[in-house]
């Protein structure tokens, strides 16, 4: 890697996703403004908390989420009885 080309608050952060408490450390410049003990090393990292990851995102699972279905059922069920009348 060559000297002197990262910006001077480079620095392993730990990432954790909100969603289900995986947590991965990567270099980043990221703001934080709190720290944490990692659970694989023990070691203390700045924390920047993400809401969603490779980790949880359908893309990268192969899961298909279904959020709400009855919710927007029946607020379909709802506008067409309105249309009808």
């Amino acid at each position: 890697m060559k000297k002197e080309i990262h910006p001077a608050n480079y620095r392993p952060v730990l990432f954790i996703d909100n969603s289900n408490g995986t947590e991965f450390i990567i270099s980043s410049t990221v703001k934080t403004e709190e720290t944490l003990k990692a659970k694989e090393d023990h070691k203390e990292y700045p924390v920047y908390r993400v809401e969603i990851s490779s980790a949880t995102h359908p893309f990268y699972t192969g899961e298909v989420r279904t959020l709400d279905t009855a919710g927007r059922v029946e607020r379909f069920k709802q506008k067409r009885n309105k249309a009808k009348k």
